[in-house]
């Protein structure tokens, strides 16, 4: 899967579709092909760092950076899978998933208060104090039934934001 659109077989969507559990069709398929290869200025089969910053909303993003430790160079199919998480076709559990990766920073499986602390300074930045983000999430463990010294695995991670009304859904224009 080069960089020019012709090189988008039949075959070659029918992978990506495959890859992705059929959360997309074939013309989105090919939409997000499009917008791939518009992405990769280089021309190298995979977007940057810089290329994903070239996005005005993902530069923008507050978490951008810790996006970008996920996904730099993406090649179309795990472009594909990427954007697949944010889909309304996507289970909840795999979208848990990915948000425990934006948490788990280090990679070792494991998020910590200070991890969760992290998360909540790049959202809030100068509008809350560290005291006040302290106590809220101090509160929404004890409410959850987690200490500041409670370690969080995956499975915690499910267990929480299943149980908690979340509507874990983004829109994904294609065209």
């Amino acid at each position: 899967m080069g960089n020019t659109l012709s090189m988008l077989t039949q075959y070659d969507i029918e992978e990506v579709q495959q890859h992705c559990n059929n959360t997309f069709s074939q013309q989105e398929i090919v939409s997000l092909y499009q917008r791939f290869c518009q992405l990769d200025r280089s021309g190298r089969g995979f977007i940057s760092s810089d290329e994903f910053l070239s996005i005005p909303e993902f530069a923008v993003n507050p978490l951008s950076q810790r996006l970008l430790k996920i996904i730099n160079g993406l090649n179309f199919k795990e472009f594909v899978s990427f954007l697949s998480t944010f889909s309304s076709g996507s289970t909840q559990e795999h979208k848990i998933e990915f948000i425990f990766k934006i948490y788990d920073l280090n990679c070792n499986g494991k998020v910590t208060f200070n991890d969760i602390m992290n998360i909540l300074r790049d959202l809030t930045g100068t509008y809350i104090s560290e005291q006040q983000r302290q106590q809220v999430l101090t509160q929404l463990l004890k409410e959850a039934g987690y200490t500041e010294d409670s370690v969080f695995v995956l499975e915690d991670f499910v267990k929480i934001l299943s149980s908690s009304g979340l509507k874990m859904e983004v829109e994904v224009p294609v065209d």
